[in-house]
């Protein structure tokens, strides 16, 4: 059946793609609020961090490889009994590490199964302790980041409180020169409080730098410093801008996108921390930085096109192959040989969407629930059907075992012709039960008629007393087999006369022994067989040709013998028009793909060409004998 991997992965997948949207619009909220116009600073200010140095705080964590699952599930233990707070990434990559590991493990025990010979439909998926352990392990791991996210948005809404509280501490600085004179260093401090606070809620950071702008300009306008200071500061502004700059531009290189994105974020923090520039240089500076983010922006949209692209792709794709699986579910299966062969089809099909990523994720769990609902279908009628298969052949089997009892309680009987007729009725019953199970068919079929030959064989040695007159009659046929031999490449005008003279004179003449009779009559139809392909007479003629022959000696033997006769006919008629139906109704039971039942519909078909060739004879000889009759 088909891998759920899909739906276990759909979760983590999402939150990636939520983050990155988000942080899509954050990168370009930040820009345009940075753009906002400053005013020259007349105060000393203090040094912030180097920019450069600052902007690799979000780089691309290290991938640790894992081998097996209880590696995966160790690091996961290890993350729940520290302190540490695993991030988004490593969890991502721990919980598809282990799915996949899980699933290649439970692939290879499968294959395994299957080439030891085990049958598909009977196939069950192990239980595995380690995944009940992770799933444990995993509740804790997302329950600790739930609450460190919580947690999270707790100090935002504090930072969100410390900087509003900032601001309006500034805004009563700004009132005069002389109060900005005189509280200098309590807005430095301030400045710096501002940088150590850390991030606050996303929708209100722009409008919160906004009035922290605002009023910072407004303090700087009516502060009264020397030009000096003014200028040092402008200075070191530019430096700490520059680098910024240059970190910018070198995320170009960055080859992951994501990664080059988080950092242009933590770039665009640093850069509004940092004071005005020189007016002149005001411009130029925002313009290089504006122009490197744009560049890294690009190629982060470019990136969830072609995301977005591949998953319509995708989706495509599956789509095709929901409508491939769902043709073939419709299509009507005869026997076990079509189970098989869609089997095969739609299998392939499940590992072709093995390989197809991830639909669009409105769409994702719809298209996977629409494929599995309709392969689910498939193999839950193809068990069903399998079911009632071997419900019947279980049935067949004990009805010939019920047979094989019957044979062997009259193997030993000494009523000869009564006990006769009850054998060759249960052969009769034997060939109108469908077919078994190959081996215990078999085994079964040689109990069988092991013991009809134990019988006829008894009666055979009992009777033998009393065939002196059947040696005789060996003779008879016996010499004229050999006249017969004598004709093959004989070319006389009465040639064909001659050959059906003596072969109304071997069917006049009576039985012989009954050891003797298969291996006579073998000789006498390979030799006749012969001529008559000589004479261009087919053996079905020469056989009914040989029963009309014998029609004036069987009705000699009693006006009844050949209402009997064609009363036995009759009964065979019926027998091989049964048997016939019988098998052909299951050929469609076998399977045509295996090598096994290859051999056996083979045999099955010339089984049944061979009775319709002696339901045609047989047909023929009660026309004969209603010939005979009117005549």
């Amino acid at each position: 059946m088909m891998n759920s991997q899909d739906n276990i992965l759909q979760e983590d997948r999402t939150e990636e793609k939520v983050v990155a949207a988000q942080g899509a619009d954050t990168v370009e909220n930040q820009m345009e609020a940075t753009n906002a116009p400053q005013v020259e600073s007349t105060s000393e200010q203090t040094e912030t961090p180097d920019a450069a140095t600052a902007a690799q705080t979000d780089a691309k964590p290290v991938i640790k490889v894992y081998a097996t699952k209880e590696e995966v599930l160790e690091r996961v233990k290890q993350l729940n009994h520290s302190e540490e707070v695993p991030t988004r990434e490593e969890a991502e990559q721990l919980k598809m590490v282990f799915y996949k590991l899980l699933a290649s493990e439970r692939e290879a025990q499968q294959k395994a199964y299957l080439e030891a010979g085990g049958d598909p439909e009977t196939y069950v998926v192990l239980p595995d302790e380690t995944e009940e352990q992770f799933k444990a392990e995993w509740t804790v791991v997302k329950e600790r980041r739930m609450q460190a996210f919580m947690k999270q948005e707790e100090e935002k809404q504090e930072n969100l409180k410390r900087k509003l509280a900032i601001i309006e501490r500034i805004k009563t600085m700004t009132t005069s020169p002389e109060e900005a004179n005189k509280s200098f260093n309590e807005f430095k401090a301030l400045q710096q409080e501002w940088k150590d606070i850390k991030t606050v809620p996303a929708e209100k950071a722009n409008e919160l730098w906004r009035n922290y702008q605002l009023y910072v300009e407004q303090y700087y306008d009516q502060l009264n410093l020397n030009r000096e200071a003014r200028e040092y500061d402008f200075k070191k502004n530019l430096e700490l801008k520059t680098r910024l700059c240059e970190a910018a531009e070198k995320l170009a290189d960055e080859t992951d996108v994501i990664s080059a994105f988080h950092q242009l974020q933590e770039l665009h923090q640093q850069y509004r921390e940092i004071g005005p520039v020189a007016k002149e240089l005001r411009e130029q500076t925002w313009a290089r930085f504006k122009a490197a983010s744009t560049v890294i922006n690009k190629k982060h949209q470019q990136h969830f096109e072609q995301l977005r692209a591949k998953e319509e792709e995708n989706l495509q794709r599956k789509t095709e192959l929901c409508e491939r699986v769902e043709a073939l579910a419709k299509e009507e299966n005869k026997g076990a040989g079509d189970w098989e062969r869609r089997t095969k089809q739609i299998i392939e099909i499940q590992n072709e969407w093995k390989t197809i990523g991830f639909a669009p994720q409105k769409m994702n769990v719809k298209i996977f629930e629409r494929f599995r609902a309709t392969c689910d279908d498939f193999f839950a009628r193809k068990a069903e059907f399998f079911k009632e298969l071997k419900e019947r052949l279980a049935e067949n089997t004990k009805r010939k075992r019920q047979l094989v009892e019957k044979a062997k309680a009259l193997q030993d009987s000494t009523e000869w012709r009564s006990t006769s007729d009850k054998l060759i009725n249960l052969q009769k019953e034997w060939r109108t039960i469908g077919i078994v199970p190959k081996k215990v068919g078999d085994q079964l079929w040689m109990e069988f008629i092991a013991a009809c030959n134990h019988f006829f064989d008894a009666r055979s040695a009992a009777n033998a007393g009393g065939r002196s007159e059947e040696h005789r009659n060996l003779d008879k046929k016996r010499d004229i087999i050999a006249q017969l031999k004598e004709l093959i490449g004989a070319t006389a005008d009465n040639m064909q006369e001659t050959v059906q003279q003596l072969v109304a004179a071997y069917n006049e003449i009576g039985h012989v022994p009954y050891k003797e009779k298969d291996k006579l009559y073998k000789e006498f139809h390979e030799v006749v067989d012969v001529l008559y392909k000589q004479l261009n007479i087919s053996a079905s003629k020469q056989r009914l040709d040989n029963f009309k022959h014998s029609l004036k000696n069987m009705a000699k033997q009693g006006e009844n013998s050949l209402d009997n006769e064609r009363g036995r006919l009759l009964r065979r008629y019926e027998a091989l028009k049964s048997e016939i139906t019988t098998y052909e109704n299951n050929l469609g039971f076998l399977n045509a793909s295996s090598k096994k039942g290859n051999s056996l519909i083979d045999e099955m078909r010339k089984k049944v060409e061979k009775l319709k060739d002696e339901y045609e004879l047989v047909r023929q000889k009660i026309k004969a004998i209603d010939a005979e009759n009117k005549a």
